[in-house]
């Protein structure tokens, strides 16, 4: 069983959120819900931008702040201090689904072995999942930075399968992402499992099966 981190197992949207209004707040900025909605189209629209090749990671940031403030002329350095400031709170922030160690618990108690495909890199994933309690629950643990190239890739997933010794077919990926996550393990032959906790958020394609949270994996995994 392989597991996606970011709004899978760590509530990473729900800091992000936090984090952004308090930033916001603290420099006497709006700080309204629209503001919190807007940071994250940012995110994706930069840590895209980014997975493509056309940013570096530190950039992507600094875009980002750049169209947070409205000022594309912000200098690197002040742009990095703000993100700075930012993710401080962000990281503080972090904390797992509450469903998610029970899922972890039924699992270890089917004997089934886990990991984690993320793209982020490895060293910084695994500093998060010590950070909300899930150090060294996981014996798998591909990054970004791992073989060069992140989901949907399919040699990603199938990378993480050989580490954990398992075939694909026999593998299930559980994610949030529809694109990234499910469609891109369905695509690389695993079983495609797409956590859709706020759902119903799009159709769900052929060979993806949708859950509304993890403890549902019990129903899938039969």
């Amino acid at each position: 069983m392989l597991f996606d981190v970011d709004d899978t197992l760590v509530d990473h949207a729900g800091a992000g959120r936090a984090a952004i209004v308090e930033q916001l707040r603290e420099l006497g900025l709006p700080h309204r819900p629209e503001d919190a909605d807007r940071w994250r189209a940012l995110e994706e629209r930069h840590f895209a931008r980014f997975l493509a090749g056309e940013l570096g990671f530190q950039q992507q940031r600094r875009e980002r702040v750049r169209d947070m403030v409205d000022d594309q002329d912000l200098e690197d350095e002040a742009a990095d201090a703000w993100f700075a400031a930012y993710n401080e709170r962000f990281e503080a922030g972090w904390a797992c689904f509450d469903d998610v160690l029970a899922a972890l618990a039924a699992l270890d108690e089917r004997g089934l072995p886990v990991g984690v495909v993320t793209n982020l890199d490895a060293g910084r994933q695994r500093r998060k999942l010590e950070r909300v309690g899930l150090g060294g629950r996981f014996g798998v643990l591909v990054g970004l930075d791992t073989l060069g190239v992140g989901k949907p890739d399919a040699a990603v997933f199938r990378h993480a399968c050989e580490l954990l010794g398992t075939r694909p077919g026999e593998t299930a990926f559980v994610g949030d992402r529809l694109d990234h996550d499910a469609v891109g393990a369905r695509d690389a032959g695993l079983l495609a499992v797409w956590v859709d906790r706020a759902g119903p958020s799009a159709d769900v394609p052929s060979g993806v099966v949708r859950v509304r949270s993890l403890a549902e994996l019990a129903e899938v995994l039969v």
